[in-house]
């Protein structure tokens, strides 16, 4: 399946409402503002607030009311980002093709742009034109998938992990709180957006959870294949740092053949829906054919 047309007008119209969520650069502290618009504004696929977009679309929610969860989900990925090409962390000097915060900057105004972009994902919520009753909802479901019981607690494993062997279930496990977390979060908030019901809410889960478990298989896989040029982030660096991956534990081949198996997965959650699911079918399948 060819990428969906409506991606590239939902990404073109995000990174509208992301440059008027984010301050002025020319505003004080500039050197601050600057940072966190060099983190966000012109890159990224944008796969997690295409997913709010995208589910929101299959649930019959307004466009309209799907902005401000696809900016918040964006804000955080930054952020995490950020962070995680750190020094301390990663250590990283090449993401989305350019360089990194703390290379363009310093490590210091780094950390500061991440918490900065962190807490406006939340402000932008709070503040959306919605119900209140979903404004709490978004921002629950959006600090879960942030915190130490998602993104953060997976980074924390991940760390702990580094330079031994895992088993597969423990590595399944940290990237369904590194990864998966927030793209599970991505899904539930469009999905809120058209107040899904318990089945869709259910079987849009179930699609999540495969399609962040395939991001994670596909990304082991180009770190091995593909050039820093194609990824726009330094290759190699699973391997250089000794870290379980999926090709390590199953062979590329077993890793493909894991992918295709969670394309299965997706396929099925779907299956009852008509023409409404076919962005998330695009973006399912776009995941996993990048891999090949």
């Amino acid at each position: 399946m060819a990428a969906d047309p409506r991606f590239a007008a939902w990404a073109a119209g995000l990174e509208n409402h992301l440059d008027r969520a984010l301050p002025p650069a020319d505003a004080a502290p500039q050197r601050l503002h600057q940072a966190m618009r060099h983190a966000v504004l012109g890159g990224g696929k944008r796969m997690r607030a295409l997913l709010v977009y995208a589910t929101g679309t299959l649930v019959g929610a307004d466009e309209a009311d799907l902005h401000a969860p696809a900016v918040a989900v964006e804000l955080i990925h930054a952020y995490s980002l950020v962070h995680d090409d750190l020094p301390a962390m990663d250590d990283d000097d090449l993401r989305r093709g350019k360089p990194t915060v703390h290379i363009a900057f310093d490590e210091a105004t780094a950390i500061l742009a991440g918490d900065a972009l962190q807490t406006r994902a939340f402000e932008v919520l709070a503040s959306a034109p919605a119900p209140a009753p979903r404004r709490v909802d978004w921002l629950a479901t959006l600090a879960q998938a942030s915190g130490a019981t998602g993104m953060c607690g997976g980074q924390a494993l991940d760390i702990d992990a580094t330079g031994t062997a895992q088993a597969l279930d423990a590595l399944e496990r940290m990237h369904a709180l590194k990864t998966g977390a927030l793209i599970r979060a991505s899904v539930r908030m469009g999905a809120l957006a058209g107040d899904a019901d318990t089945d869709t809410l259910a079987r849009l889960e179930a699609f999540a959870t495969a399609l962040g478990l395939a991001f994670q298989v596909r990304d082991d896989i180009l770190d091995i294949e593909a050039s820093s040029e194609q990824l726009g982030k330094t290759a190699g660096k699973d391997q250089a740092q000794a870290k379980s991956t999926y090709p390590a534990l199953l062979g590329m081949d077993g890793a493909k053949a894991k992918l295709e198996e969670l394309a299965a997965t997706m396929q099925a959650a779907l299956a009852p829906y008509d023409t409404r699911a076919d962005a998330l079918r695009a973006l399912g399948e776009l995941t996993v054919q990048r891999a090949h």
